[in-house]
């Protein structure tokens, strides 16, 4: 298999758009068998299971995604094209989470040298960026039974313990339509206007040490079409990231029960995640001097119904923005890290 950074440079070159991954995992499924691996496929996630699995012992999950974001605009370099300048490898995906994919896949290959303490899974997952249902949704459900996971996203070699979860509802006001020179009717606007107020105030009880309170966020709104009729209609988005202290579920619940719009949600799946702080990798990292946090950013932390937690190289301001790049020290610093951290480790209570 090629040197960590060397095989980053490689999927840099191969374009994978969510959606979009197959010739990229293609090729790592291609290398994961020159390492003499021996790979499951199903659909472009790809994942592997290191030998002597034992059904009685725990099972950890190292995962990391393929794909990536379109470019974004402002790139002064071609995104498809590695290229290191100094202490940077500039190319799309290297930073998230192309630095924390070949980490782990070394690592991986590392760690099935000697028997650990706990069943190994390593898994390259699709449609990590558009929490899409031919991504680790589909593929959970076709792996053992997993006890606590590690994803590689970027998060400068920190624990990131908890991870908001997000909502998006659609609400509609509505009103009755009238002339606006006769005080006629039911302004469906301003009935949204009261909504978003309630939005814009409304604070949730509860407060998490690491992700703070849950927050709302009006983004969009749409009423009318004519200058001179009362709106009988009006709709508008709100954006919702739930901290670890509710469900999605419960904050939809007070939404609801305090908004005299309709609310629907898209979806409820990407819940709000966390680990212990007593967890033995977690007590382990702050053993190592490594600082928990609560990253505000979505992951696919979000559909594992199991503990799990953040640790990666490259910097979480970097994804999703021109000319991203990750340092390659940093690609060897990880990897030397999660060997530290894990080799031979105790992974359950």
């Amino acid at each position: 298999m090629l040197p960590p950074v060397e095989l980053l440079k490689s999927l840099i070159a191969i374009p994978s758009h969510s959606r979009e991954e197959k010739q990229a995992a293609d090729f790592l499924e291609n290398m994961m068998l020159s390492a003499g691996l021996s790979p499951y496929r199903s659909g472009n996630n790809v994942w592997a299971v290191a030998l002597g699995y034992d059904e009685h012992r725990p099972t950890l999950l190292l995962n990391a995604h393929i794909d990536t974001v379109r470019p974004a605009d402002g790139w002064t370099r071609d995104p498809y094209v590695p290229v290191v300048e100094g202490n940077r490898l500039y190319g799309l995906g290297s930073n998230d989470c192309g630095g924390g994919l070949v980490s782990l896949l070394h690592v991986f290959c590392r760690l099935c040298e000697k028997r650990q303490p706990y069943n190994l899974i390593f898994l390259a997952s699709a449609e990590e960026e558009v929490s899409g249902s031919n991504g680790i949704a589909s593929v959970l459900p076709l792996l053992p039974k997993i006890d606590v996971a590690v994803v590689g996203e970027p998060t400068s070699l920190q624990p990131a313990t908890s991870e908001r979860g997000l909502m998006v509802l659609d609400c509609t006001a509505h009103g009755k339509a009238g002339h606006a020179a006769r005080n006629e009717g039911e302004n469906a606007l301003y009935k949204a206007m009261d909504d978003i107020g309630w939005i814009r105030s409304y604070c949730f009880e509860k407060v998490s040490p690491q992700l703070g309170s849950v927050k709302m966020t009006a983004t969009i709104i749409q009423a009318g079409s004519l200058h001179n009729c009362i709106p009988d209609v009006c709709t508008f988005t709100v954006d919702v990231r739930v901290n670890d202290c509710y469900s999605n579920a419960e904050v939809l619940a007070v939404i609801k029960a305090h908004l005299q719009s309709d609310v629907k949600a898209r979806s409820t799946r990407l819940s709000s995640s966390h680990i212990s702080l007593l967890h033995p990798l977690v007590r382990a990292a702050e053993e190592m001097g490594l600082i928990p946090f609560g990253s505000p950013t979505l992951s696919d932390q979000a559909l594992m119904p199991f503990p799990s937690f953040k640790l990666g190289p490259g910097d979480s301001a970097r994804s999703h923005t021109a000319d991203e790049y990750i340092e390659p020290d940093s690609i060897e610093k990880a990897v030397d890290l999660y060997l530290k951290l894990l080799d031979g480790r105790n992974i359950v209570f």
